[in-house]
């Protein structure tokens, strides 16, 4: 038996503590619960998505890359091949569904292409695809042979895995052999040629599905590709610290990042070079592991924390925060065989979720939340896993079912399963990725099935980085035949004694070198409240949360002050907000002043990801006049987060009434007025989305909200988004318009009190007319004047007393160039007067470092 697979799953010897026991009736509902989970996100998938690559769960309608609005690199995931189908097949085997498993073979067979002119991420094909397609075509063949289902079945999954990875291997055509990170699936490499950089996992984390490729094909390039690409990152290690860095040239091997960690943009390097050796037996990929673990051991983790620092100063931490993908690094401790540091990493991340409820994307050294999403990950449930098999301790079992539980209660939508935005406020994203499927039901199942329970001697294969799985017998067929699958071929080959290849080290031990024959509960004991002892739950509530912070509601005001926070104006109308922890009340409102602006990081953030919206238009006639023709005008608008969607050849049209008072935060004065009208409003003093329920109630039939700022125009000024409060109960269409536009408006309203308005997309109205700029120059200043008085902003006025009061130091953060955020001792995020809104968006993705 390879002992390196299976010393990891050996159960430690010793009592199990009663407190943490789950009797069987308990564990199979629980593991029935799991398979229902899966079968409700997989058929909301099947049935509104397909063949679409991913699911939109809050749409529930399929994500098609080129119809849906770019989401940047995440979107290099998806090829239109059908994603989360190919990727969720072997999960289906996994569950037993023979009937379902052989469907939707027969889908992939039929629908699925790559002859698509698509650029797609190299790594991400690579593991979710190319791996889904073996492990399925694996598991047809292991089926036929075990179950004596699916005689039809020859092959045709590995020949479109071959397929697939001929259009993968222009990506290894550079000067190092280190692949590119993006291809074109038809046309290779062309146009992206001066792409310079990849992440080390993206290179390295090729090997399994090549080298299984090359061995089920008989077609060895993949392989030799992929073994090269392998090599060349060896040999770009740092040779003191034997660290790797996160991103490197792929044409000149220098490094561009030299942050080491385990976490994102490195992870599963680290992972395939062990399973290289488990899965393949080639002795040079163990030596490799073990002299990078003892680096990362020696450097890296710092008790149960794994912290990055820098790969040629490795005593010098690079950031203070972790991120979620390291959770992963528990899981492959137990492969390894050191069960000791796996029980305290994991533990200090089940710590994190019960504080915060799911795993934040990246939290701080104190256990604040850094990036708050959370999109379903799977990899906190595969180390769970792991460490229950080797231990069969049930306080695992106990981490799952709460693990459980919370994506039952925060992500579970009627569509499937839903990402978290922000795990501190529960708020869903439309996105649900096909590792959910994939990895994250498929963990969470075999969690609490029992080996009887399965169709597969799980055994007898290795998990991919995606949780595929792939034969433990390729080890037996080298890399210029194909692997002959049947029952006495997938048994466990014989170990290979250790040698010495190629210059690697075999010094350490090829068994576990733990010794620990104690229960786990020994080792986390002394971890107990570990991070609620660091980073306490607050006993009282919190003053104000940032989504419902108003600026003209003087409670909210007088808080954020005592929080340290001052406010002042920019030119654009904007506000500012500057954190000084000196100018707090007190130390907990500081603190709590802290919490604040990274609430307001976060949701700048979230704006700046969310898709662009389309513009609207506000469209009305003119009559004719001694000096012009009758003309139409059409003024384009901003739209809102909340309220009607105006789509395709919807429209709203009506006369206008303005609203008294204009500004609608207090009562409406003879609201009756606005009753079948379109509703003008003055933007100021309280929440767009307040202003829009106040004239819905009057039986307004839409709103236009007017830009209190002065000389804002829509031909100078990026598309302004009016966001909402989280509670969508406005069902009138609500647009903006910037200042120059709306004095047109008005102007017309001063001629004609009955003019009749239509709100449309603007995909769907004529352009303006040529006349529009001449006939606003020719408005007559005294009536602008007059109605002007009722449009005076004070929001500017209410702010400036507090402009003195913000003379701290600043340090930047990052480009100020829009208004974003700056550092004033401590954070600052910029916001609309009105509460949250759409900051002008750039049409390049933010890059971030998961």
């Amino acid at each position: 038996m390879w002992p390196l697979l299976l010393l990891g799953l050996l159960a430690l010897i010793g009592p199990r503590p009663a407190a943490f026991a789950m009797d069987a009736l308990e564990r199979s509902q629980l593991r029935e619960e799991a398979r229902d989970m899966f079968y409700h996100a997989y058929r909301a998938y099947m049935e509104n998505a397909y063949p679409a690559d991913e699911l939109m769960p809050l749409s529930c309608k399929g994500r098609v890359r080129g119809q849906e609005p770019s989401r940047g690199d995440i979107d290099d995931s998806l090829g239109n091949f059908s994603l989360t189908l190919v990727d969720t097949l072997d999960t289906l085997a996994v569950l037993g569904d023979f009937e379902e498993f052989e469907h939707g073979v027969k889908l992939v067979i039929r629908d699925v292409t790559f002859d698509t002119d698509l650029v797609v991420s190299v790594f991400e094909t690579n593991i979710r695809m190319l791996g889904g397609l073996l492990s399925a075509h694996i598991l047809a063949e292991y089926f036929q042979q075990r179950a004596g289902i699916m005689s039809w079945y020859r092959g045709e999954l590995l020949s479109m895995a071959k397929d697939l990875g001929f259009r993968l291997l222009p990506a290894f055509n550079t000067t190092t052999g280190i692949p590119h990170g993006r291809v074109n699936l038809r046309h290779g490499m062309r146009s992206l040629e001066n792409l310079r950089e990849t992440c080390t996992a993206c290179a390295g984390t090729m090997v399994l599905e090549m080298a299984a490729l090359s061995r089920l094909s008989g077609e060895p390039v993949f392989e030799e590709k992929a073994h090269r690409a392998m090599d060349v990152l060896w040999q770009m290690r740092h040779r003191s610290s034997d660290l790797m860095g996160t991103v490197l040239n792929i044409h000149s091997g220098d490094w561009v990042r030299r942050d080491s960690g385990v976490g994102a943009g490195i992870d599963s390097y680290y992972e395939y070079c062990l399973k290289a050796y488990i899965l393949l037996g080639e002795e040079k990929y163990l030596g490799r592991f073990n002299r990078h673990y003892d680096a990362v051991m020696k450097y890296i983790s710092q008790g149960p924390l794994l912290l990055d620092v820098l790969m040629h100063r490795p005593h010098t931490n690079s950031r203070n925060f972790m991120d979620a993908l390291l959770a992963f690094w528990p899981g492959l401790q137990v492969l390894k065989g050191d069960i000791r540091p796996a029980v305290e990493t994991h533990e200090m991340l089940y710590q994190v979720i019960q504080r915060h409820n799911l795993l934040p994307e990246a939290f701080t050294t104190d256990f604040q939340v850094h990036w708050g999403q959370h999109p379903l990950r799977p990899e906190f449930l595969e180390s769970t896993y792991f460490l229950y098999r080797a231990t069969q301790d049930p306080y695992y079992l106990q981490v799952g079912k709460h693990a459980l539980q919370a994506l039952q209660k925060y992500a579970r939508v009627p569509c499937g399963y839903a990402a978290v935005k922000d795990v501190r406020t529960a708020a869903h994203e439309d996105r649900m990725d096909s590792f959910v499927l994939a990895e994250t039901f498929k963990y969470l199942f075999l969690l609490f099935a029992e080996p009887a329970d399965l169709v597969l001697d799980l055994d007898e294969f290795i998990f991919t980085t995606e949780a595929h799985l792939l034969p433990l017998s390729l080890s037996t067929s080298g890399n210029a035949s194909a692997a002959q699958l049947n029952p006495s071929a997938l048994k466990v080959a014989p170990p290979i004694e250790p040698t010495a290849q190629n210059g690697h080290d075999l010094d350490e031990p090829r068994t576990c070198p733990s010794t620990l024959h104690l229960f786990p509960e020994s080792v986390r004991r002394p971890l107990k409240n570990m991070v609620n002892g660091m980073c306490p739950r607050r006993s009282h509530r919190r003053k104000l949360h940032a989504v419902q912070f108003q600026v003209g509601n003087p409670e909210h005001m007088k808080a954020v002050r005592d929080m340290g926070i001052a406010i002042i104006t920019l030119p654009d109308g904007r506000l500012q907000l500057l954190h000084t922890f000196a100018n707090a009340r007190s130390a907990s409102d500081a603190e709590e002043g802290l919490q604040f602006m990274q609430e307001m990081v976060e949701l700048s953030k979230a704006q700046a990801q969310a898709p662009d919206s389309t513009p609207l238009t506000v469209s009305y006639r003119v009559a004719a006049s001694a000096h012009t023709p009758a003309h139409k005008v059409v003024l384009t608008a901003g739209p809102a987060h909340f309220g009607r969607e105006l789509k395709g050849n919807e429209r709203v049209v009506a006369s206008v009434a303005l609203a008294e008072p204009l500004r609608v935060c207090a009562a409406l004065e003879q609201p009756q007025k606005l009753k079948g009208r379109i509703a003008v409003i003055e933007r100021g003093d309280c929440m767009f989305i307040d202003k829009a329920r106040r004239v819905e109630a009057a039986g307004a039939v839409g709103a236009i909200v007017l830009d209190n700022t002065g000389g804002s125009s829509s031909s100078t000024s990026s598309m302004f988004a009016m966001s909402g409060d989280g509670t969508n109960d406005v069902h009138i269409p609500v647009v903006f318009l910037f200042q120059q536009d709306a004095l047109q408006l008005l102007q017309a309203v001063s001629l004609d009190p009955e003019l009749e308005v239509t709100l449309q997309d603007s995909k769907n109205s004529a352009s303006s007319d040529p006349l529009l700029a001449e006939a606003a120059e020719a408005m007559d200043a005294r009536l602008l004047d007059s109605i002007l008085d009722r449009l005076k902003g004070s929001v500017n006025d209410f702010l400036s007393k507090q402009h003195d009061q913000a003379k701290v130091n600043s340090i930047e953060e990052g480009d100020d160039e829009d208004g974003h955020i700056r550092t004033k001792r401590g954070r600052s995020r910029n916001l609309d007067p009105d509460g949250p809104s759409e900051e002008p968006k750039s049409t390049k993705e933010p890059k971030e470092e998961l």
